[in-house]
């Protein structure tokens, strides 16, 4: 009898981390989900990498601060190919700016996007893995919602939000063989990244005792293994793939 795929949604992953994820969970031979808002032809080609590795995937337009997209999408997912083994939280924007500066607005935003976007999209599936009574959650946080960072104090509470999102929920799914982890990356080399000053990346460099910046692929690698059945007796957990950054 054939083996049934397993299917992993990953939420932003049009570019960057997210992109590297689903393509890491292609090359694992899940078939693969490519959530988007903005850009769908970056979107595309990252369905037809997965397609040349072998599996199926689709992508699925869904602003995730909106619940009934995110419902609307995980109906589709669901219709394609049945079943949700894994998710990854993905999607992220910052809107960075001194405190005092900071308009509610870009507060209000970065809190939708991060926290309440990882919010719907667990509340949806989780609904799905239950009745399955398996699956793996993997949400994105970050280093700075550990620390905080000057000029992302909206970042970093909707960072420090998705932790304490994952272990509540991670307590809640339990009883239903559904793990729930997060990740804490550093210094990822991505577009997000990219825009920084070279002052500012060697500033943050002195704080890397690996001294050197993480790739998207260094994330993706954690998620895959997390999502394994090497990780069964792993959930609640904050991993963090910071070359050190936060010990």
């Amino acid at each position: 009898m054939e083996q049934v795929r397993k299917t992993a949604l990953v939420t932003g992953a049009g570019k960057g981390i997210g992109k590297a994820i689903a393509l890491a969970f292609a090359k694992e031979g899940y078939n693969v989900v490519i959530n988007y808002n903005g850009s769908k032809e970056a979107a595309l080609q990252v369905e037809q990498e997965a397609h040349s590795l072998g599996v199926q995937a689709i992508t699925v337009q869904a602003d995730v601060c909106q619940e009934d997209q995110v419902e609307a999408m995980v109906h589709e997912v669901m219709e394609t190919f049945g079943r949700i083994d894994v998710l990854v939280n993905n999607s992220g924007i910052n809107k960075d700016g001194l405190l005092i500066r900071m308009s509610a607005e870009d507060f209000h935003k970065v809190i939708a996007v991060n926290l309440e976007g990882a919010f719907h999209c667990l509340k949806q599936v989780s609904r799905i893995m239950m009745k399955q009574r398996s699956g793996s959650i993997i949400n994105m946080a970050s280093v700075v919602g550990l620390i905080g960072n000057a000029g992302q104090a909206n970042y970093s509470a909707s960072k420090a939000g998705i932790i304490g999102l994952t272990k509540s929920a991670a307590r809640e799914l339990a009883l239903r063989h559904i793990r729930v982890n997060a990740i804490a990356p550093g210094f990822i080399e991505t577009d997000m990244t990219a825009r920084l000053s070279e002052k500012d990346k060697t500033k943050m460099m002195e704080q890397i005792p690996l001294k050197t910046f993480g790739k998207p692929e260094d994330v993706a690698n954690v998620c895959v293994a997390l999502a394994s059945e090497a990780f069964g007796y792993v959930t609640g957990q904050v991993l963090h793939v910071d070359g050190g950054m936060v010990m």
